[in-house]
């Protein structure tokens, strides 16, 4: 039996739903609104695992789950050498949202990563402590900054309100994910000309453990076969 982690509510899990029914394979809640239990109709082999879409990174790469839907942002967050890990089997076209690098509107010297580094360091110079960003995306943020040459930064951990960090004074900068722009722009904030991360999508992954019974690999040929991927 292969189990298919799923988003457990809102407008992933019926856009998934949705994905799914439109090539054959029925998922569905069982029980009340509360419950987090599932059924699949139409191929067999396949158990429903309702899980948030944060944990389903987590539980593929434990093997606790065989196949998940989620962000792309959210494996390539929480999952160090993810494409190790897990392997991408479909983007599935919806849940898009960009994982960007916004800046305060009034810094009007500032538009690209190159402008940053020169404010990081002169920021720094001025008042003795590194920039802030604020976000929830520590790996990837890290990861692009090292990559795109950018220093004297340090990342403050936001689980809430991002874009209200910079205004509240509690951060200069933020990495944050955006679908419109309209909740930055209400901000006084703007996206850096190149300072996309990540764009992100809800996607259907495979762990990549090794331990899979012949049986699950059947299973898991066979609803390849009906999903056309």
């Amino acid at each position: 039996m292969l189990k298919l982690g799923v988003p457990s509510k809102g407008r992933l899990m019926e856009k998934t739903f949705d994905w799914f029914g439109a090539r054959g394979v029925t998922l569905r809640k069982s029980g009340s609104e509360r419950e987090y239990a599932g059924a699949v109709d139409g191929i067999d082999g396949i158990e429903l695992v309702l899980l948030s879409a944060g944990e389903i990174p987590r539980e593929l790469a434990a093997g606790n789950i065989h196949l998940g839907v989620t962000g792309s942002d959210l494996v390539r967050e929480k999952l160090a050498n993810w494409d190790a890990r897990v392997a991408t089997l479909a983007p599935m076209g919806f849940g898009g949202a960009d994982l960007i690098i916004a800046v305060p509107q009034a810094w009007v010297d500032v538009s690209t990563l190159d402008d940053l580094d020169a404010a990081a360091a002169a920021f720094r110079r001025t008042h003795g402590f590194r920039m802030r960003i604020a976000t929830k995306y520590h790996r990837l943020v890290r990861e692009f900054l090292r990559d795109q040459g950018v220093a004297d930064y340090q990342l403050i951990d936001s689980q809430g309100a991002t874009e209200g960090t910079v205004k509240n004074e509690t951060a200069e900068a933020i990495a944050d994910i955006t679908s419109t722009g309209e909740t930055l722009r209400a901000n006084g904030l703007k996206i850096l000309d190149d300072g996309l991360i990540h764009a992100s999508q809800a996607t259907l992954f495979r762990g990549r453990r090794n331990d899979w019974t012949n049986e699950q690999r059947v299973e898991l040929t066979a609803l390849l076969r009906v999903l056309d991927i």
